[in-house]
């Protein structure tokens, strides 16, 4: 999670059913979304929690500025107990949801969430403000025009909304008169539902950014609404109040990316026609392929510090991607079943537990076979058959050298600068396969490879 101001905030902190044991603590929030509370004294000193039996499940808070807050799954990490003097304990806090207090066991659940990304206005492209320059007569006009609200049904019963918030200029406007625009993502359903429900697909929506953008980006500004929870702002009018949620989500990047829309895969414009079937296809696909999303998203991150810690995930990735998307086995199961019973039959009984385990995945087609398979549609952006059958065999030796580091496959395996170039032409391959996924054309496919200069760098390198 991207938080784009520090976040340090005093106030009195208690547990749900304690409201009397109110202590004093600092609330700190960093950049990335982890929390640490610290606070004045314990919230409970009787026997049971001095011998660690400390139930903080759930702690309400009442902070400057932002009022009541909800610190959720919590422990502590540094427990210190005072004998007459002052003393300073911290509290790990998993999830923060700041302007409501909950009770200890109430559950979480809300009829929308509203977020943004790293990028996000660059990718979707769309702005409300025109200016006209009059050079010769030294003026300038400038006006807005909110952009309309673009709207996508869900598959899973929700909607989900590109929105566009923006301030206009205040008064006076002696020397500065400023127009801001922000696009996010709104999600909303009908029927009230878990937090949980609209973070997952927020994080799979962050990922399609991840993708699109070709950066990792970072989910930021989170507000939740509930109808089950509204003030009133007139006379019988109500609205749900806003509550801002904090957590350490992933993917994230201490670093906010920069970019224009020549460096990403896709932008808005470019799906615009089909926009709802492109994100019901993504959040779709993790039904599916999740495993190798994760594997694939996991060597974007930085997760893998190493070069071949970095080739594995992207090797285990393609072999797992080819797993979820296909049923070729090397021969018809049915022929396979009688060729086992055939083996088992005829096998001494001291060999059997050794053959049994043999043929678990006797029927299962090689690494070679599955990237021959997958690299098929896509054989054109990857040289001629001599440089493809040369990339295959390389990726093969490679896997199996450092998954085994036999010392006869040392000589053919790829290192240093071949191996980054390998893991490059690995990530085309998924990244080609995902645009397909996601229900790009062949013509649109060979679009995106033609204008993003990145992709069409790494091409370039085959």
């Amino acid at each position: 999670m991207r938080l784009e101001e520090p976040y340090v905030k005093t106030g009195y902190f208690w547990l749900p059913e304690k409201e009397d044991g109110k202590i004093p603590g600092t609330l700190t929030i960093s950049d990335g979304g982890d929390i640490e509370l610290e606070v004045v004294g314990l919230f409970d000193d009787s026997i049971e929690s001095l011998n660690g039996e400390d139930d903080l499940s759930r702690i309400i808070g009442h902070i400057e500025k932002d009022g009541l807050v909800t610190l959720d799954n919590c422990f502590y990490t540094k427990k210190n107990i005072s004998f007459g003097g002052i003393s300073k304990s911290k509290v790990c806090v998993n999830r923060v949801l700041s302007g409501v207090a909950y009770e200890k066991d109430e559950p979480f659940t809300f009829n929308s969430l509203s977020f943004s990304v790293d990028c996000f206005d660059e990718w979707v492209g769309i702005s409300g403000i025109k200016v006209d320059r009059d050079w010769e007569n030294k003026t300038a006009t400038i006006t807005y025009e909110p952009p309309l609200d673009i709207a996508c049904c869900l598959d899973n019963g929700m909607q989900l909304e590109i929105c566009f918030a923006y301030t206009l200029p205040g008064s006076p406007n002696t020397t500065e008169a400023k127009i801001t625009q922000r696009a996010y993502f709104k999600l909303t359903s009908e029927k009230i539902r878990p937090l949980s429900d609209f973070t997952e697909v927020a994080y799979k929506l962050t990922n399609l950014m991840c993708f699109a953008i070709d950066a990792t980006v970072t989910l930021k500004n989170l507000i939740v609404k509930s109808s089950e929870i509204q003030r009133e702002v007139g006379e019988e009018k109500f609205h749900p109040v806003p509550i801002s949620v904090y957590y350490p989500s992933i993917p994230f990047s201490e670093k906010v990316p920069s970019k224009s829309w020549h460096q990403m895969l896709f932008s808005y414009g470019q799906i615009k026609s089909n926009a709802q079937d492109v994100f019901n296809n993504w959040i779709n696909a993790y039904d599916v392929i999740a495993p190798a999303l994760s594997l694939y998203f996991s060597t974007k991150i930085g997760a893998q510090k190493y070069l071949d810690g970095k080739f594995l995930a992207l090797a285990q990735g393609l072999e797992t991607y080819h797993r979820r998307t296909s049923d070729e086995n090397l021969m018809d199961p049915g022929e396979f079943e009688s060729l086992v019973a055939m083996l088992v039959e005829n096998c001494p009984d001291q060999h059997l537990e050794w053959l049994k385990g043999r043929l678990m995945h006797g029927n299962e087609i090689n690494l070679g076979k599955r990237l021959k398979r997958i690299i098929e549609p896509f054989k054109d952006k990857l040289g001629n058959s001599t440089n493809r059958s040369r990339l295959l065999r390389k990726i093969v030796d490679t896997r199996n050298y450092l998954t085994h580091y036999n010392e006869d496959l040392k000589s053919k395996a790829a290192h240093g600068r071949d191996l980054w170039v390998l893991c490059q032409k690995m990530e085309i391959i998924f990244q080609l396969h995902f645009l397909k996924v996601i229900g790009f054309s062949n013509e649109e496919i060979d679009s995106v490879v033609e204008n993003c200069y990145p992709l069409k760098q790494k091409i370039n390198e085959i």
